[in-house]
């Protein structure tokens, strides 16, 4: 009873996060300037990158991007949807950055969750989960000609590394998924929260390129 409401609910939120990242990486790809065909593809890299990577990583083969047909639907929407009304999409910022923060928090819980299903040592589960909430944002940024956002020091990455390992140490200590996976979702949206609204940073380096060596 337990494993069906928690691969339900894991699938309904998937499909949320998706079409946040969706959502972000129109607006960039709209921003840019991009065709029609660069937005819907931004979208879609977005939406599953980090997802296809951690599928082949773990040998889940085929990833589950290609063999379900909702991920590539979602992606496309969100494309079509800031393509044709990014006004009134760009207005909903705010909304489409904590779609994203959860987003990020769902990809990063149910990626360690699903290397954990595979035999994946706990460790490189945990990198594996914040690997899945990073991998579409990485490529997004890559693509459209930015330096990675999760390169700048704001608290993106280490947020889902931080979920990842949450549900982690969960499985190692035998805590069922449906407990660790929210309590991981909840820390990493409270990073991010931190990082955005208190200035919450990682350390930068002190050194630019143009400083001696």
């Amino acid at each position: 009873m337990h494993s069906a409401v928690l691969n339900g609910l894991s699938e309904m939120l998937d499909w949320v996060g998706t079409l946040a990242f969706a959502l972000s990486g129109g607006l960039l790809g709209v921003r840019k300037r991009f065709d029609l065909f660069g937005v819907l593809f931004l979208s879609f890299v977005v939406a599953v990158a980090g997802g296809m990577m951690r599928d082949v990583l773990i040998g889940a083969l085929p990833p589950a991007a290609i063999t379900d047909t909702h991920y590539f639907l979602i992606s496309i929407g969100g494309g079509v949807l800031t393509f044709y009304w990014y006004p009134r999409v760009a207005t909903l910022q705010r909304q489409i950055l904590l779609f994203d923060m959860v987003g990020l928090a769902l990809f990063a819980v149910i990626g360690a969750q699903k290397a954990l299903d595979h035999g994946i040592n706990p460790l490189m589960a945990a990198i594996l989960g914040m690997l899945t909430g990073i991998g579409g944002g990485m490529a997004r940024d890559v693509l459209a000609g930015e330096v990675p956002f999760v390169l700048r020091g704001d608290l993106y990455a280490i947020a889902a590394l931080a979920a990842g390992a949450v549900v982690s140490v969960g499985h190692a200590a035998g805590v069922a998924p449906l407990i660790s996976m929210p309590l991981g979702a909840v820390l990493c949206i409270f990073l991010r929260l931190m990082a955005i609204y208190r200035g919450w940073r990682a350390p930068v380096a002190k050194w630019g390129n143009d400083e001696a060596v």
